[in-house]
């Protein structure tokens, strides 16, 4: 892999709020033009997943959600509204931890993570109303999807990736995760390969598109930023393409499940 010493970022300026069935690689097209950038063939592309799931339709009105006999009996538990554990139920395998404030679960994607990554901020209705925003039924094959409309659009295939805000055990705050990616390397396998003084390197395998989602955060923000799109340029990666869910440790090997 060649050493990068130089990776810049830019944000993409005036993304529109995005509504279910909208063209996001059109916005997106639209939104390099405003800014006058066009794509490279090495750039890369990080969505930030709530764009993802309001284009696809994934925003659920709480009106509309009968929590179950469990959803209700968890819900006293984690002091949350028994709508919203009876979503995060019905899109997990299974409970991991819950504490007043906290519900830790499997996705059914084989994410684990607070909620099943449900999320009520801005998701708002004009019109009123209480509404929540799933994860995409399947990141991997939405960046894949929105990468190949790219191509159409533009001529270009860069790299894109889906990132999440995930918490993470033992350490305080949350940083970006990649939940979805195509025509990238989700890690970088460097096995095989020497440290600095010839030491052979045994067991360093790079999260490389977590990285790279967690660097598209900062610009991304957490609250009223609308910048849910990043330019990432300078990768230059050569590394073979991955889909997120390589990213996803096997049961057989987490020492903590």
């Amino acid at each position: 892999m060649p050493r990068l010493t130089e990776l810049r970022l830019v944000a993409l300026p005036d993304f529109p709020d995005i509504a279910s069935g909208d063209d996001l690689a059109a916005l997106t097209a639209a939104a390099l033009a405003r800014g006058g950038l066009a794509l490279h063939t090495d750039d890369v592309l990080v969505f930030a997943q709530k764009v993802i799931s309001k284009a696809e339709g994934r925003r659920i009105d709480l009106a509309t959600v009968l929590p179950s006999a469990a959803a209700l009996e968890l819900a006293r538990t984690v002091q949350k509204d028994p709508r919203l554990v009876e979503l995060v139920l019905r899109e997990s395998r299974r409970v991991v931890r819950s504490a007043p404030d906290v519900l830790i679960v499997e996705h059914r994607l084989g994410l684990i993570m607070a909620n099943a990554g449900i999320d009520q901020s801005n998701v708002a209705d004009p019109a009123g109303g209480e509404f929540a925003l799933l994860l995409p039924e399947d990141p991997d094959a939405s960046a894949a999807r929105l990468r190949d409309r790219l191509r159409t659009l533009t001529g270009c295939e860069p790299g894109v990736v889906i990132s999440d805000s995930f918490g993470r055990p033992w350490r305080v705050g949350t940083v970006g995760v990649a939940i979805g990616c195509a025509g990238f390397a989700a890690t970088l396998d460097l096995r095989g390969t020497s440290d600095l003084y010839g030491r052979p390197l045994r067991v360093t395998v790079v999260g490389h598109a977590d990285e790279i989602a967690s660097a598209a955060s900062v610009l991304m923000g957490q609250g009223s930023e609308a910048r849910p799109v990043i330019l990432v340029r300078g990768l230059e990666s050569r590394a073979a393409h991955q889909p997120a869910a390589a990213l996803i440790r096997p049961p057989q090997q987490d020492l903590f499940r």
